[in-house]
């Protein structure tokens, strides 16, 4: 099956049922199908071929959307595009990947060999070549590339391909998200161009309508689940805090059965505060850009498992591998590898990195963890994090989790400075509340970590660097920390 036979077939399905809203506007999922034809047909016709790459470059809107799934109907494939990075950004991933066209919200500075603007976009979009547009292309070209974090290095190109997609499609509707149906709204409010897009498909597929908000505000989030009673969503750790701190959290009468996070790790202490206020309705996903979205999953009735990830989605296998990539025991640490038909195809271009990544059949996600008994998985931290301190090894996340108990304590963040003692001195860094005592927070660690674990300082920042995905920048915020200790001695 092509991605563009799906959408046909929830219109045939669907018909005039809501698709989309964002604001006043509504898409049925009839008009959302006609929309992706005439915009695919425009972008054949302007001379783009199959296979060619065309970046999108828009924020949550519903242009984001139909862009998205015009690009697949045509037969092209998709670069991905945050509006949240910098113009650098943009331009290096439209290079790497080689795409000819970008269809950009209007970003000054683009430069591709096509550029189709808001207002072009808008009228391919009404009066583009009417009929079906269904360029057939084989299940494991590639589809869309997809980059990573970034935060070692320059970004790499993840090779997706159509069959991975119907693999991630197929593991949200049996493992994560098996209760979504017609009459539920989907409320995205996380980026689209990241993990809250993930969701479209299963949700289109299943006929619930998809509620999109232009940009992620605690408080106008309560104000639209409220409002619409939308019955699931998609957040990360951090905006999760952010509404729980919302004075209006406590009185706001939703109806979210479902909500699912992931992208980056969560505090148990937060998800505790989190599923006394909305109940068990938490779903739980750990993937990587290069497996996205899908490794493992933690359903609501599995929580009590703190610090768990899960076990593997039905279709996914995972295991914990030494550094000889050899097996560990239950209960031994290791590195967590996967494999299935979710995973990436390469990277775009990098034979090497590909090779290093796939060792053995088993994509090696970089991430540090064990495997209980049961066969649940608990992250540790990423390899390349892992710091050594008096010669013991340290999990800055385990440290975080910590601080992150602290009322008021929001961002949380554990680098090690260079010592000539330690090797790795702890240093934490932490934004909450303006009324944070950094001697209290350093109490609270005394209590509950091992000597070499406990933070020997500790700064209070008004807010944390994170990538466009939201993901805390461990490493920005140890070279800042670093910088001010040089100046210090300067």
């Amino acid at each position: 099956m092509q991605i563009g036979a799906l959408i046909r077939r929830s219109a045939l399905y669907y018909g005039d049922a809501p698709c989309l809203i964002e604001g006043t506007r509504v898409m049925s999922f009839r008009e959302f199908d006609a929309a992706t034809d005439r915009l695919g047909n425009a972008l054949l016709a302007r001379g783009l071929n199959p296979g060619d790459r065309v970046g999108v470059l828009f924020s949550n809107s519903i242009e984001c959307l139909i862009a998205y799934y015009a690009v697949a109907k045509a037969g092209l494939v998709r670069v991905g595009l945050n509006t949240r990075e910098t113009l650098d950004n943009h331009q290096y991933k439209i290079e790497d990947s080689g795409a000819r066209a970008v269809i950009h919200a209007d970003i000054d500075g683009v430069v591709a060999e096509i550029l189709i603007g808001e207002a072009e976009l808008n009228d391919l979009i009404a009066n583009g070549p009417a009929g079906a547009c269904a360029v057939d292309r084989a299940l494991d070209a590639p589809y869309r590339l997809g980059y990573t974090g970034g935060t070692t290095g320059r970004p790499k190109a993840v090779t997706l391909t159509t069959r991975g997609e119907l693999a991630e499609i197929s593991a949200f509707l049996m493992d994560l998200v098996p209760n979504i149906k017609a009459g539920d709204t989907f409320l995205h409010a996380a980026p689209i161009a990241h993990a809250s897009g993930a969701f479209f498909l299963p949700s289109i597929a299943r006929g619930a309508t998809s509620l999109v908000m232009t940009k992620f505000d605690a408080g106008e989030f309560l104000a639209l689940a409220e409002h619409t009673q939308a019955s699931m969503t998609f957040l990360v750790p951090t905006m999760l805090a952010m509404i729980l701190e919302h004075p209006q959290c406590a009185s706001a009468k939703t109806a979210l059965h479902t909500i699912s996070y992931g992208a980056s790790p969560i505090a148990p202490a937060l998800l505790e505060r989190a599923q006394a206020r909305f109940g068990k309705v938490f779903a739980q996903c750990y993937g990587q850009a290069e497996s996205p979205m899908v490794i493992t999953c933690l359903g609501p009735d599995e929580h009590h498992r703190v610090g768990s990830c899960g076990r593997p989605f039905t279709f996914v296998e995972a295991c914990v591998l030494d550094d000889e990539d050899r097996p560990v025991p239950v209960g031994e640490v290791g590195e967590i590898c996967c494999r299935g038909p979710q995973t990436m195809a390469y990277y775009w271009n990098k034979p090497e990195a590909t090779a290093q990544a796939f060792r053995n059949g088993w994509l090696h996600t970089g991430d540090i963890g064990r495997m209980d008994e049961d066969g649940y998985f608990y992250i540790l931290d990423r390899k390349n994090d892992m710091l050594i301190s008096g010669g013991y090894n340290v999990y800055p996340r385990e440290v975080e989790d910590v601080l992150l108990e602290v009322d008021g304590v929001l961002e949380a963040a554990v680098v090690g400075l260079p010592d000539e003692k330690w090797g790795d001195r702890i240093h934490a860094v932490v934004a909450g509340r303006a009324d944070l005592d950094p001697e209290a927070l350093l109490a609270h660690a005394r209590e509950r970590l091992a000597n070499y674990k406990r933070p020997k300082t500790l700064e209070i920042w008004p807010a944390l660097p994170k990538s466009a995905a939201n993901k805390i920048l461990r490493r920005e915020v140890r070279d800042t920390c670093i910088a001010a200790q040089k100046n210090a001695k300067a």
